[in-house]
């Protein structure tokens, strides 16, 4: 019925500041009038209190920007003079007086203005560029062609109950609807990507027949550290790698673990070892503390779970004193696993930490030796980025030590696992900065790819 010609049309219009300015005059024109009334020189500090430190700042750049002052030392103190004083309006002035009258098209801005109008739109609030689309409707020749009764045909642009019931929607034309035409955008509610993450890895998890637990964030020194054979002179437990509590410091311990986790740390107690060979402190022990990694998790699990078989996960936030840059946070989260029962070893572990690494998509995993003090044999799984050329260290894994089981009375081999979750992430996502995911950038997460987990061909 018509053709649609749109047009797009730049406006100017004063913002806050060029309401004042237009009113007022510019900040550079107030400054050398004052001046020009001191007898065309006069110290920095007296201009300043005369204008106030924002227009004095404001008209000291533009001056000098424009050649009109100069600033000059008199008796060691800093003045500035007057060099030229335009008594005709400005370029900008003309533009800001004829702005109040009202918002102009740009090209209604007489051309030897129109430079001026864009210096000054780059100053904050002083001019607002506006782009304002018009659209132009012109009859087509099928329009022009139609009688009077043919064009007072009713159109509905929604079927509604009423006109079912009635009968008069056979009376009624549907307008057609245009699939192409542009609108609004709707941003639907959709998860955090790490959320999204996490979600995926539960889920993973569950289908490989894990269960879920959860821990406490302020936890003992005693489950964080001294349950897992870690010494109390170990450089992880100092204040500048762990954040302990001020209030309050202490935590009751479990009192039927403390003696034989005690005995172990000084002389091996029941496990064959010889101990770390030190006076065990439970001031220590009680002190509380945010979790440092969610081993101590796990292990309160443990604990109470001795019987086989065990096969837990956690998906949690932890706390280290680090220095915050684009691979370090002092909160992030971890992903932390353990599997107990009767005839498991550690081929089972590499097997295990493959399947789950296949299910996300990171087929290229390898394993070499590590070292933590609570696991032996222990080892740590890197991931090849193709993309970037490089290998990630994504976890650390191995067999619980005897001197981790045997306090707490567990009598079968425990394979454990942790890793952080935001450090996967970027693998993933194909990130370089791990701060990227706490920016609260609305714009970035509605941006991101949902992640979805094609399970035929085991992969993102």
């Amino acid at each position: 019925m018509v053709e649609v010609e749109e047009k797009i049309e730049k406006w100017v219009k004063l913002g806050a500041e060029g309401k004042i300015y237009a009113k007022e005059g510019l900040p550079e024109r107030r400054l050398i009038k004052v001046l020009e009334e001191l007898g065309g020189s006069a110290e920095l500090k007296e201009l300043k209190s005369r204008l106030g430190e924002e227009i004095f700042r404001i008209g000291l750049i533009w001056a000098k920007r424009n050649r009109w002052v100069e600033i000059i030392r008199v008796d060691d103190k800093p003045y500035m003079r007057l060099k030229t004083y335009p008594k005709e309006r400005t370029p900008e002035e003309q533009v800001l007086n004829l702005l109040l009258e009202g918002e102009r098209r740009f090209e209604e801005i007489p051309e030897n203005l129109r430079s001026a109008c864009l210096e000054l739109a780059e100053r904050p609030e002083v001019i607002e560029l506006v782009e304002k689309r018009i659209h132009i409707l012109k009859p087509t020749e099928l329009l022009m062609s139609l009688s009077p009764d043919e064009l007072e045909v009713q159109e509905v642009t929604k079927l509604t109950q009423s006109l079912i019931a009635s009968g008069k929607w056979k009376e009624l034309k549907l307008s057609r609807f245009d699939i192409r035409a542009p609108t609004p955008p709707i941003f639907s509610a959709r998860r955090h990507p790490l959320q999204q993450l996490i979600k995926l890895i539960k889920e993973i998890f569950i289908e490989m027949g894990f269960e879920e637990i959860r821990g406490p964030l302020v936890e003992l020194a005693f489950w964080n550290f001294d349950a897992l054979f870690q010494p109390q002179d170990h450089p992880a437990r100092a204040m500048h790698d762990t954040f302990y509590l001020a209030e309050p410091r202490f935590g009751d311990l479990p009192e039927r673990f403390v003696e034989s986790v005690k005995m172990t740390h000084e002389n091996g107690g029941d496990t064959g070892s010889i101990g770390w060979r030190y006076r065990w402190k439970i001031e220590e022990a009680r002190k509380l503390i945010l979790r440092t990694h969610t081993t101590a998790t796990t292990i309160r699990y443990l604990a109470e779970h001795r019987d086989p078989p065990v096969k837990v996960f956690s998906v949690d936030r932890i706390y280290r004193n680090e220095r915050v840059d684009w691979r370090h946070l002092a909160e992030f989260h971890q992903i932390e696993g353990i599997v107990m029962d009767k005839n498991v070893c550690f081929r089972d572990l590499l097997g295990l930490i493959k399947e789950f690494y296949s299910k996300l998509g990171l087929k290229d995993v390898r394993f070499r030796p590590g070292y933590f003090p609570y696991t032996e044999p222990s080892a740590e799984a890197v991931v090849y980025l193709k993309d970037k050329g490089v290998w990630l260290e994504l976890i650390g894994m191995g067999i619980f030590r005897p001197e981790v089981t045997i306090p707490l009375g567990v009598k079968y081999r425990v394979l454990a696992w942790g890793g952080g979750l935001e450090r996967l992430a970027l693998a993933l996502y194909g990130l370089d900065d791990i701060r990227t995911f706490y920016l609260n950038d609305l714009s970035w997460i509605r941006g991101f790819p949902r992640i979805y987990l094609d399970r035929k061909a085991k992969r993102i």
